[in-house]
C-alpha cells in the first residue's frame, strides 16, 4: 500500500483551483494505490520476549481485537478505553472455562492508539505457557497470527507515523548504549522529518511555481527566470548536503564499529585493551606473546559502539599454537574499520613493525606510543611513519583519555552530533538521490533547458524526499523493512 504524494496534491491544491487538465498531467507522477486492505482483519502476537519473567503481554490489534480478547478472559469491569481492567485468565481446553491466571487488561479504542486500530493488549504473568494459551485461543476465534513489525507497519501506513519513525522504533528496541536510545528517541519523535520537512515545502513551492508559469502562460503569468530558479535550488542543496553528511556520525552511532589493537609482543596491547575496557578482560604477563586468540569486548565511547579485537602479538612465531593465533590477528586487521597500532616507545621499529604501518596508511588508524613513561617526558612524534600517534602509558594510565578522544573523532571523521541524523543506509540514498536530481536541476537551467524538463529533475528530487519519509515507498521496500522488526512490535 502507498500514500499518495502530499506535494502533488499541494501544487494543485494551490495554483490550479480549477483546471482539470493540471491534474490529469500529474497524474503520471503518483504512485499506483493498492486496493487491498491489509488492516481489515485483526492480528495477535505475544509482545514480550520468549521465556520467563514476571509479565507477559498479548496484544491483539484491528476491528475485532476488543470482542476477541472478551471471549480469553472474565472481566469484573467491561473495558473502556484507556483504563485498566482486572480480569481472569481462562482455560476451556475441557470443555469448561477454568480460572488459570490473572491478568491487567488495557483496551485503546481507535484511533488512539498506536496502529491508530483498536488495540487490547493483555498483561498476564510471564509464563509462556499462559501466554501460549491466550494466543492459541484468539487465533481460534478469528484473529491472525502477526507478522513481524505487523503492528508497526499498520502505525505506518494509518499514518500514525512515518517511515522514520517506525525505522526508529526498531532502533530503539535494539539500543545498546544509551546514546543509541537517545538517538533512536529524537527520530522517534520525529527530528529527522521536520529537518527535511523545510527543504521538501521549498521544492514543493519551486515545483508549484514552474507549474503555474507553464500552465497559465497564456494568461499573464510570468515565466520564472533563470536566476531565480538557481537561486532556490541553491537554497535547498545547503540544507540537504548538511543533512546527508550527518550520516557520517549518524551510521557509525547506529552500526558501532570494530577496532583491532595490533603490534609486536610485550608492546602493552592487552594492558590498554583493559585500560579501554576499565577492567582486567584480558591476561597481562611480562612474558612475550600470552596473547595466543583474539580477545573481544564491546564497549561505548561517547555513545558509540566500539567492539575491541586485542590480538596476538605479530611475528614469526614458533609453536602450532602462536602461528594459528598470528593468522587471526592479520584477519582481525583487514577486517576492522579502525586499526590501533601499539608501539613499544622505548624499543626501536622491526621490520614487522614496519610492514605493519606500511599496511595501515590511507586507513583509518592510530599508533599508540606505549609505554611512554619510561621515556623521563621527552617529547614524542606526531606520527610515525605517515600514522597519527601519540604517548600512552597502560601502567600509569597518563594519555589514555586523550586516546578515547582520538579513537572517537578517527571513527566519526571529526562528524559533531546533532538531531535528526541519518542513521542507515536507505535513507543516505534518498537523500543522494534528491540532491543528485536538484544537481541535474541545476544544470538543466543553466543550460537553458525548457521548464517542463527542469520540472522532471525536480520531481525526482521530490519523489526521492517523499520515499525517506515513506509516503512514495515502494511495497516490497516497505515489506524489507518491516520484516526485520520483532514480532509482536
Amino acid at each position: 500500500m502507498r500514500r499518495r504524494n502530499v506535494a502533488l496534491d499541494y501544487t494543485f491544491s494551490e495554483w490550479c483551483p480549477a483546471a482539470g487538465h493540471t491534474q490529469a498531467q500529474l497524474l503520471h507522477w503518483m504512485q499506483p494505490m493498492s486496493t487491498s486492505d491489509p488492516t481489515a482483519d485483526t492480528i495477535a502476537a505475544i509482545s514480550t520476549p520468549p521465556g520467563r519473567g514476571g509479565i507477559g503481554i498479548v496484544r491483539l490489534s484491528g476491528p475485532h481485537a476488543a470482542s476477541i480478547a472478551a471471549q480469553l478472559i472474565r472481566l469484573r469491569h467491561p473495558l473502556e478505553p484507556g483504563r485498566a481492567r482486572l480480569a481472569e485468565v481462562l482455560d476451556d481446553s475441557d470443555g469448561e472455562a477454568e480460572r488459570i491466571d490473572e491478568a491487567v487488561v488495557t483496551y485503546f479504542a481507535a484511533p488512539h492508539s498506536y496502529t491508530a486500530e483498536d488495540v487490547v493488549e493483555i498483561a498476564a504473568h510471564g509464563s509462556p505457557v499462559v501466554l501460549d494459551l491466550l494466543l492459541r485461543r484468539a487465533l481460534d476465534r478469528g484473529a491472525r497470527l502477526a507478522e513481524p513489525g505487523e503492528f508497526t507497519q499498520r502505525a505506518f501506513l494509518s499514518g500514525r507515523l512515518d517511515l522514520t519513525q517506525a525505522e526508529a522504533v526498531r532502533d530503539l528496541i535494539d539500543a545498546q548504549t544509551l546514546t543509541q536510545a537517545r538517538q533512536a528517541a529524537r527520530q522517534l519523535g520525529g527530528a529527522l522529518s521536520r529537518r527535511v520537512a523545510p527543504a521538501k515545502q521549498e521544492l514543493v513551492e519551486l515545483i508549484a511555481l514552474l507549474e503555474a508559469g507553464i500552465d497559465f502562460a497564456e494568461d499573464d503569468v510570468d515565466v520564472t527566470p533563470q536566476q531565480e530558479i538557481a537561486r532556490r535550488i541553491t537554497l535547498l542543496q545547503s540544507p540537504l548536503a548538511a543533512l546527508e553528511a550527518s550520516f557520517a556520525r549518524g551510521r557509525i552511532v547506529h552500526d558501532g564499529l570494530t577496532l583491532a589493537i595490533v603490534g609486536r609482543p610485550n608492546a602493552g596491547k592487552s594492558s590498554l585493551f583493559n585500560r579501554l575496557v576499565e577492567r582486567d578482560r584480558a591476561i597481562v604477563t611480562a612474558t612475550p606473546g600470552t596473547t595466543r586468540d583474539l580477545v573481544t569486548e564491546r564497549i561505548s565511547l561517547e555513545g558509540i559502539p566500539l567492539e575491541l579485537v586485542d590480538t596476538a602479538g605479530l611475528r614469526e612465531g614458533q609453536e602450532e599454537a602462536e602461528q594459528l593465533g598470528i593468522a587471526r590477528s592479520r584477519e582481525a586487521l583487514a577486517d576492522a574499520a579502525l586499526v590501533l597500532v601499539v608501539l613499544d616507545a622505548t624499543q626501536p621499529l622491526n621490520e614487522e613493525e614496519h610492514r605493519l604501518l606500511e599496511t595501515v596508511q590511507g586507513r583509518p588508524a592510530l599508533v599508540a606510543l606505549n609505554k611512554s613513561d619510561l621515556l623521563g617526558g621527552g617529547e614524542q612524534p606526531a606520527d610515525v611513519q605517515g600514522v597519527a600517534a601519540l604517548a600512552t602509558s597502560a601502567l600509569t594510565g597518563d594519555g589514555i583519555a586523550a586516546l578515547r578522544d582520538r579513537l572517537v573523532a578517527l571513527a566519526t571523521g571529526g562528524a559533531a552530533a546533532e538531531p535528526g541524523m541519518l542513521t542507515n543506509l536507505r535513507q543516505h540514498q534518498a537523500v543522494l538521490a534528491a540532491l543528485a536530481g536538484l544537481k541535474d536541476a541545476m544544470d538543466a537551467n543553466a543550460s537553458g533547458i525548457p521548464h517542463e524538463m527542469i520540472l522532471l529533475d525536480l520531481y525526482r528530487a521530490l519523489w526521492a524526499l517523499d520515499s525517506l519519509t515513506g509516503q512514495t515507498t515502494p511495497d516490497d521496500i516497505l515489506n524489507l523493512i518491516f520484516s526485520t522488526f520483532c514480532i509482536g512490535k
